[in-house]
């Protein structure tokens, strides 16, 4: 992944020696924090690495394999592939399908890096990788938490809802992995109590409710209880909240009691507004607690309905869409965009956005940092491309590091040194033409890599 030109690699390799043994810091994720509270040996192979991650489900259903021959769970009652050496010998027979993907890049690096596993993967050699991949997963050394070490991970954050109890983060902190300052700490993404469009809210609401000892029939209510339990989470070790809407509209609702009264009753006309008026909400909650928002729209949410029907949420349907974050964020940074207890991360599937808005954004307010490149776009290319568009306006220092974003616990430390060795080749560019000293550089890639993140996430209390 270094450059090609010969000179410009030496200098990358050289810059990369500088970030490649440096602590991860996984601020965003999606790893099941159950994983590490209970320390079980992981599952076969399969279902470690075939089943949770939809880059691969995705690709295959793509191609007429059905996620549910797979072993993805279903809700519809359809029959799911229980044996895992059938779905590991289903990828090797589609592994073709993934020449020149990141999923790829990823998967066989987990084999080599993580598992020590050489052999190529393909039909030929399926059952040799797996037996060989199963075998390790029986070793202490590769149970979750030995693997956490291993990956030398400082921190990882995971992601929960309002409604979820913090069991697994309470068992961490009983056993000094959690809490504030903990290696293992949780976020706060309230998104399936603000989009009253998503089936069951009401339903939710009163969970809230209950869960809180709050009357959440009222507003008024309902915002005490969100405070309640975002209190909750920041006594998990939160540092971040996140927030994953269709569109970074954000904008006071002047009726917003009559809003709510009319969403709890079955009303979702006005959803776009109840949204853009709870990050507001949220902002402000910001400036209180100091948790710090990520912004992740642009997403079309389960586009793939016979897919959703059948399995449920985060498996693959969802389709990146165009985003203004221009007008969107404005009537928020208005508000909030100088307001130093403030702080936003935002992430973008549109890549238009880059150098039309995102950068010069991130450039004007000191609130705003740019997330990276996530989901579609944390492919090698799309990470080089977000240091070419976003530098020129916004520099290095206003971005907030890599994030991996993944449910997939084995690939954050392959995803992580991806993403070090592209800084590291964008770097060095920057050094061949003149343009950046060598030791600049090098203090940069290990600011991009570390520093940075441990400060924008506010997690510099995590050492």
């Amino acid at each position: 992944m270094f450059p090609a030109e010969p000179g410009v690699r030496a200098i990358a390799r050289e810059l990369y020696g500088h970030a490649k043994d440096l602590p991860l810091i996984s601020p965003h994720g999606h790893v099941d924090p159950a994983i590490l509270a209970e320390d079980l040996p992981f599952p076969d192979p399969a279902r470690l690495i075939v089943v949770p991650d939809h880059y691969i489900t995705r690709m295959l259903a793509s191609q007429g394999v059905p996620p549910a021959d797979l072993g993805v769970p279903s809700l519809d009652g359809t029959p799911v592939e229980s044996d895992g050496r059938v779905i590991w010998r289903r990828l090797a027979e589609h592994w073709y399908l993934f020449r020149g993907t990141p999923s790829r890049l990823w998967t066989e690096r987990v084999f080599r890096e993580v598992f020590g596993v050489e052999t190529p993967f393909g039909p030929a050699t399926a059952d040799l990788v797996y037996d060989a991949i199963a075998a390790r997963l029986q070793e202490p050394e590769f149970r979750p938490r030995a693997l956490f070490g291993r990956f030398n991970l400082e921190v990882l954050a995971t992601t929960e809802g309002p409604l979820s109890d913090l069991s697994p983060h309470a068992k961490l902190a009983a056993d000094g992995w959690g809490g504030p300052g903990g290696r293992v700490i949780t976020t706060f993404r309230p998104d399936d109590l603000v989009d009253v469009e998503w089936p069951g809210w009401a339903d939710r609401v009163r969970q809230l409710g209950s869960l809180t000892g709050r009357d959440v029939s009222s507003y008024a209510g309902f915002l005490d209880a969100l405070r309640v339990r975002r209190e909750a989470f920041l006594a998990a070790g939160a540092t971040c909240s996140d927030h994953g809407h269709p569109t970074a509209h954000t904008g006071w609702v002047s009726d917003v009691d009559a809003l709510y009264r009319a969403a709890l009753g079955g009303s979702t006309e006005r959803a776009e507004e109840f949204r853009g008026h709870m990050l507001m909400e949220f902002a402000r909650m910001s400036t209180e607690d100091g948790l710090v928002m990520q912004l992740h729209p642009g997403a079309d949410r389960n586009h793939n309905k016979a897919l959703f029907a059948r399995h449920g949420r985060d498996v693959g349907g969802d389709i990146p869409t165009a985003t203004d974050y221009v007008r969107g964020l404005r009537p928020l940074l208005d508000e909030f965009g100088t307001d130093p207890r403030f702080r936003i991360v935002l992430y973008t599937l549109d890549e238009t956005t880059f150098t039309r808005e995102l950068a010069p954004l991130a450039g004007g307010y000191p609130a705003v940092f740019l997330g990276a490149p996530w989901w579609f776009l944390d492919s090698p290319e799309g990470l080089r491309r977000f240091r070419e568009t976003v530098t020129e306006t916004a520099g290095f220092y206003n971005t907030s590091g890599f994030v991996d974003d993944t449910r997939a616990f084995c690939s954050i430390p392959v995803r992580h040194d991806v993403a070090r060795r592209i800084d590291a080749g964008f770097l060095a560019r920057l050094v061949a033409e003149g343009r950046l000293p060598l030791d600049e550089a090098a203090e940069t890639i290990a600011d991009l890599a570390y520093h940075l993140p441990r400060k924008v996430f506010r997690l510099e209390k995590n050492s």
